[in-house]
């Protein structure tokens, strides 16, 4: 980028993605309603789903190693459990660590199946998981990391024939963990690579990304991207610039290649729900949260709305009515106007993780206060739906929350749409 064609290239570049973005969202995108109360009556079709993250054996598989029989049970029970809350989609992590829950040719077997990175588990989970999804009138949509490589920092304690091993510059250690280093072109392209091989192999109905984009902030730590910003980073005015420019890149080329791909796959996100604070920024939400994604993730969540990236962004408001610092009451009226006057479809991401438990706060010992955030939820038609985090807690339900959101407001609700009627992609 030291070059002043190289500069003229790139912006030339950055202007044409949000016009063949938004042309191609143009062509699909539904008229939308303008956020608020009192307003147009939502679509027929409500989202109601569920995470199922596979890293660390969170939800499934309960445990690395097991028969491959037990595995499938298990995936089955969970598929069954959202059928059984009236759900009707799930979001399945494929990708959690740089790795896959399916027959990659670019990175190796996850090892929270076998035990073993790179162990071929002798069954196919997500082709498995898709088949069986849309057999119960489920969405699969399939959820990938694009950075994370690995929850510690030794790389010899991955396969050897790793990305990450063959191409050691890629890496970066940082609190703990390993990522790939967004800086790097040759990066980008890789990990859309190694997600859009799922889109390109599976009728999944969405790729969908979570909150992690550059890491989050490690106090007495710095990401050390010295070498990729002195090599790429000359045409910006600081280095926090350039690295929301390369996170940019990514949503904005990922989102070009699933519409050429051609397959109907939609394209989410989940990000942390707060974008700026208002005392940050005055476009920002009522909030005095400690991380805002603009600035700490370097993820323009905002931005990539507004120019009509995304087919849905799912906020993660995992705060109850009331909190002092970042309030599910001011949050979510924020988002609706954020997707006001775009094609972008709002889901709200929900904490049933923290329902009774007893270090959250007192709102949270209440099965009743999930049931809230949807009631208050209907005050917004651009709030299309909810999902829950995550597969686990929605099968145990240990204060009776998600049972409680079942009985207020989906017992009578249809799992799915008519034939044809629904978004996304036919199995």
């Amino acid at each position: 980028m030291r070059r002043m064609t190289r500069r003229g290239l790139m912006a030339a570049a950055a202007g044409a993605l949000p016009l063949l973005l938004s042309a191609a969202h143009a062509a699909a995108a539904e008229p939308s309603p303008a956020p608020g109360r009192g307003e147009a009556a939502a679509p027929p079709r409500q989202f109601r789903g569920m995470w199922l993250a596979t890293v660390a054996n969170r939800d499934w598989p309960s445990a690395p190693g097991l028969p491959a029989e037990r595995q499938r049970a298990e995936l089955l029970s969970l598929l069954d459990t959202a059928v059984r809350r009236r759900l009707n989609a799930v979001i399945l992590q494929v990708r959690p660590t740089a790795d896959a829950l399916w027959p990659s040719p670019y990175e190796p077997w996850s090892q929270y199946l076998t035990g073993t990175q790179g162990r071929d588990p002798g069954w196919d989970p997500l082709g498995f998981a898709v088949a069986e999804a849309h057999g119960r009138g489920l969405e699969l949509h399939a959820w990938f990391n694009p950075y994370r490589v690995a929850n510690h920092t030794d790389p010899g304690r991955l396969v050897p024939t790793h990305p990450a091993r063959r191409h050691p510059d890629w890496v970066v250690p940082y609190g703990g963990k390993l990522y790939y280093n967004p800086g790097l072109p040759e990066v980008r392209r890789f990990v859309q690579d190694a997600m859009l091989d799922a889109v390109r192999r599976y009728p999944v109905d969405a790729a969908h990304w979570d909150d992690y984009f550059y890491p989050y902030p490690v106090a007495g730590q710095s990401f050390d991207d010295d070498a990729a910003y002195a090599e790429h980073g000359s045409a910006f005015p600081d280095r926090a610039a350039w690295r929301r420019h390369n996170i940019d890149l990514l949503v904005s080329e990922t989102a070009v290649r699933i519409k050429e791909i051609g397959c109907g796959t939609r394209f989410g996100i989940s990000p942390f729900a707060v974008w700026r604070n208002r005392a940050t920024d005055p476009a920002g939400s009522d909030t005095r949260a400690g991380v805002q994604t603009y600035d700490d993730l370097y993820a323009d969540t905002r931005g990539w709305v507004r120019k009509g990236w995304l087919d849905y962004i799912a906020p993660q408001v995992y705060w109850h009515l009331g909190n002092a610092a970042a309030d599910y009451a001011k949050l979510v009226p924020w988002w609706a106007s954020v997707v006001s006057g775009t094609p972008v479809r709002l889901y709200i991401g929900e904490a049933l993780y923290k329902a009774g438990d007893p270090a959250q706060p007192a709102a949270w010992q209440d099965p009743a206060e999930l049931s809230r955030h949807l009631t208050f939820d209907r005050s917004y038609p651009r709030v299309e739906g909810n999902i829950y985090f995550s597969a686990k807690e929605v099968a145990a339900d240990r204060i009776g929350a998600m049972a409680r959101v079942v009985a207020d407001h989906y017992a009578t609700a249809a799992r799915t749409s008519p034939p044809g009627e629904g978004p996304g992609r036919t199995p």
